[in-house]
């Protein structure tokens, strides 16, 4: 138990690991100490990476080496909307971080845990720490029915934060306590000098994949349409296909060098007009389409690395936002490409919630849904990179249909000929994280298949007058994306005193899906 009324309680944190200059050395480590409730709750963003919004979080705290409470995962989920989802959602945020640590060979000792959410129209953070008070009870229970036992639970909302564990009646103003300015804490100072910065919110990062809902969505809309009709004869022929698939690439690439000269501007948002603006409609729409095709997609997915990965993963944001209207479908493509860059590029933040908003678009999206579950157990991305660079150099020559010869694969290898296989109930991502009780994406209309089944393509449906291939044509935007986990950049150590002295010290991360991704 922290200390609520002094600042004597010695939660300390050790270092930010893994995140100091390269030039430091582990005897120049920056230590920590995180002492109050005050300070836990601000140190929350840095050990997720990012400001949680409507978000349940529970951090581990271990003993290693004669330190005690050494921060080790971190796991977070969405905080359903009905309280009748709210004790199963406790129960696999607990039991998601439990195990994972112990897959990684280091059950937790104690826990920390946070319930964050914004007051609603005519509410009060007040009312909002009294409403989520049984959620955060459930969290306690559900931990300590696994043995490990929460030493500190917080509420974080309208910029104030309440302990629902300070045993001192009075101690606590019942407003709660403000929340000291960004930047200005001990740890804030601490990333700064270790070169790390807390992105915004989930909502914020989210929003640079979400498809267009301005005026300029009805000419993109109209752009792809026209592409449509001018590439399904072709799509549905097999050599010609291949020859999209050529044409496609260029353009691409051509797109990728374009970005990569651009003039660099300030800010995510500004990036992303300057993006928008070098992209016409009828590339985006050309590009969006030929993506759709497997092998394609796959060519392309060799952009993830060295001076293209930059500029790769821009085009594939700024492809997903091309994906309007009844295109929405579509955005699978890019957003799995996003996903795959960003975490081939070490940002796993980004990549989970591009891979999430991949799986909301299209459920049965395999190589997403491969990604996604390699991601949130920490897999070396090194693999799928080596097997693409294989893969890539194989196509010096066009190939005119899938391959059946032997390929080296990895886990992450989509099997050839093979459908996706029905998504597992609920996409699970904290980190993302899907709500229990919800579904992650709707309800996908089965697809007819074609007789002949020589790639596992549906065939064309028709549509008046003209025709769209089977991975080309346009359903209704599904721009809800499950809430991914996210590892923090932040390997932080830290010790918490409590009743045992429990302090907390720097593990690898584990933002929180319902697995817990970081080390455990």
């Amino acid at each position: 138990m922290t200390n609520h009324s002094e600042t004597t309680g010695p939660f300390e944190s050790n270092d930010i690991s893994g995140q100091e200059p390269a030039a430091t050395s582990a005897d120049h480590a920056t230590q920590v100490t995180l002492r109050t409730p005050a300070e836990l709750a601000d140190a929350l963003p840095y050990l997720l990476g990012y400001r949680p919004e409507d978000s349940m979080v529970l951090v581990a705290l271990h003993d290693h080496a004669g330190r005690r409470g050494r921060f080790g995962g971190r796991a977070r989920l969405g905080i359903p909307a009905t309280e009748e989802d709210w004790e199963a959602a406790a129960r696999q945020l607990a039991r998601g971080l439990v195990t994972g640590s112990e897959r990684r060979g280091a059950r937790p000792e104690r826990m920390v845990a946070y319930v964050c959410q914004e007051p609603g129209p005519g509410e009060s953070g007040r009312d909002v720490k009294q409403r989520l008070e049984r959620l955060a009870q459930l969290m306690r229970t559900e931990c300590g029915n696994l043995d490990v036992p929460v030493i500190e639970a917080l509420c974080i909302s309208d910029g104030r934060f309440w302990s629902y564990c300070c045993p001192v009646k009075g101690c606590c103003p019942e407003d709660g306590s403000p929340m000291g300015l960004p930047g200005t804490s001990v740890l804030a100072a601490a990333a700064t000098y270790a070169g790390i910065q807390v992105r915004g919110t989930l909502r914020e990062l989210r929003a640079r994949f979400q498809p267009w809902e301005t005026t300029a969505a009805l000419e993109q809309e109209i752009a792809l349409d026209a592409a449509g009709m001018s590439l399904v004869p072709r799509l549905l022929d097999e050599t010609a296909r291949q020859e999209v698939a050529e044409e496609t690439l260029a353009l691409a690439e051509r797109i990728i060098r374009c970005y990569g000269t651009a003039a660099p501007v300030s800010g995510a948002h500004p990036a992303d007009v300057r993006d928008d603006n070098l992209l016409a409609d009828d590339e985006a729409a050309t590009l969006i389409l030929g993506l759709q095709d497997r092998t394609t997609r796959d060519r392309a997915a060799a952009w993830m690395e060295g001076d293209e990965a930059g500029p790769a993963l821009r085009l594939w944001r700024a492809l997903a936002r091309r994906c309007v209207g009844p295109y929405g479908e579509h955005a699978a493509a890019p957003l799995t490409l996003a996903g795959w860059v960003a975490w081939s590029m070490g940002d796993e933040l980004e990549a989970r919630e591009a891979l999430a908003m991949a799986l909301a678009a299209d459920p049965d999206y395999l190589f997403a849904r491969l990604l996604h579950q390699a991601c949130n157990e920490g897999l070396d991305p090194e693999a799928v990179r080596r097997c693409l660079r294989t893969e890539s150099a194989r196509h010096t020559t066009p190939v005119t249909k899938e391959r059946t010869d032997p390929a080296p694969r990895t886990a992450l290898t989509e099997p050839p000929q093979t459908p996706a296989p029905a998504p597992a109930a609920g996409i699970r991502a904290d980190d993302q994280c899907a709500e229990p009780g919800s579904r992650t994406g709707r309800q996908r209309r089965r697809r007819a298949r074609n007789a002949e089944g020589d790639d596992g393509r549906q065939t064309a449906r028709a549509k008046g007058d003209r025709r769209r291939p089977a991975d080309t044509r346009p359903r209704p935007s599904a721009t809800r994306a499950s809430r991914p986990g996210t590892r923090s950049p932040i390997t932080t150590r830290t010790r918490a005193v409590g009743p045992g002295d429990a302090s907390a010290g720097g593990a690898g991360s584990d933002a929180g899906r319902p697995q817990p991704e970081g080390n455990g």
